[in-house]
């Protein structure tokens, strides 16, 4: 059992179809920007960061659009979207294994502090 694997995951915070043309296909109809939030979830721990990753993708010619392609029609209704979809606020809960760990430590420097303590009389 590997004790620092991380699953990085990603939950969608808004999908929006856009009426630009687009840069590959020049097609109107296909385009769609999606916005996901990074979730951090290991053993001990779960967390939703800050960082937001975009994608924009065309439904029509099924490919993805990079923003070098992007002409500024597409950047203006980008940066509406982006500032209309705000990540959710970051948290970070631990988990019941960190708890029980936790636990089991105090237990065992209690046992190590009464031992030594007798040990000592």
């Amino acid at each position: 059992m590997q004790l620092t694997a991380m699953k990085e995951l990603f939950s969608t915070l808004r999908e929006a179809p856009l009426n630009n043309h687009c840069p590959k296909c020049f097609s109107r109809d296909g385009l769609q920007v999606t916005f996901k939030q990074k979730h951090l979830k290991t053993m001990w721990y779960n967390k939703r960061t800050d960082e937001v990753t975009s994608t924009l993708f065309c439904n029509t010619c099924n490919q993805q659009i990079f923003p070098v392609d992007w002409d500024e029609d597409i950047e203006r209704v980008y940066e509406y979207q982006r500032k209309a979809s705000p990540p959710k606020p970051s948290y970070f809960k631990p988990s019941k294994n960190l708890y029980i760990a936790i636990g089991l430590s105090l237990v065992a420097l209690g046992g190590i502090a009464a031992y030594a303590f007798i040990a000592m009389v």
